[in-house]
């Protein structure tokens, strides 16, 4: 009797992703959901700029790489083109809270019926560990040296905080994957936001709070518990819609 294997929503190229980073995780949960939910031969992916750039290799959906910040934009092009079909986006922080805050808001705003996967890690991972829009007070990135000052670098963006005041989206809810009970919890949010789309409930958004060891300076371990002492205080976990 087989109890665990590969989704098969996952290729079988390895993953770029750094020692203990959790892109990994969240990429099989995704792909759990999606074979799971039976939606693999109709399901859309849009790839943002950062460290998942290179996501269109690891799922077996079709996947369409986004300009830098855009993926929300191009989701809803294609599907509102196509609304039968499954449409999410896998974005970063850099990608999405930075450059792509407009497009991340105006979508959210008109509830458009898509998936949106959105990996916190508070740095900016794939070019070389600068400061974030969700980089923490205090924390030392390439660009805040002796920490974030919230005088002179402003304070961190909470986006599930700040899209649960708009009207239109149906659901927003932060998870992190740094344990066996919060993993589970996280398959159960992004299984959950795939079949909101499904129903046509419309706009629904997922962050993960994840660790970046090598950008963070940290051991694979120490960074998982850095999620729960450091990260959490400050992105507490929990359904906002």
């Amino acid at each position: 009797m087989i109890v665990f294997e590969k989704p098969h929503a996952l290729t079988d190229t390895v993953l770029h992703y750094c020692p203990g980073c959790t892109h990994g995780i969240v990429h099989r949960l995704v792909a759990e959901a999606i074979d799971e939910l039976g939606i693999e031969g109709k399901t859309i992916g849009i790839a943002p700029v950062g460290c998942s750039v290179l996501a269109y290799n690891y799922f077996n959906c079709d996947m369409i790489e986004a300009a830098h910040g855009r993926a929300p934009a191009v989701a809803t092009g294609v599907k509102r083109a196509m609304p039968d079909n499954i449409v999410f986006a896998y974005q970063g922080d850099g990608d999405l809270a930075s450059i792509g805050m407009c497009e991340t808001v105006s979508t959210a705003a008109r509830g458009e019926n898509i998936t949106v996967i959105f990996i916190n890690n508070a740095i900016y991972g794939m070019t070389g560990g600068q400061m974030a829009p969700t980089s923490l007070i205090g924390q030392v990135t390439q660009t805040s040296p002796y920490g974030r000052d919230p005088k002179t670098q402003g304070y961190p963006i909470r986006v599930c905080e700040l899209l649960a005041t708009l009207d239109a989206p149906a659901y927003l809810e932060r998870v992190t994957v740094n344990n066996v009970k919060n993993v589970r919890n996280a398959k159960r949010a992004i299984k959950k936001a795939f079949q909101n789309q499904i129903d046509g409930k419309g706009f629904s958004f997922i962050e993960v709070l994840s660790a970046c060891p090598t950008n963070w300076g940290m051991t694979p371990q120490k960074a998982l518990q850095w999620i729960d002492e450091a990260m959490i205080p400050q992105y507490p976990l929990g359904v906002f819609r």
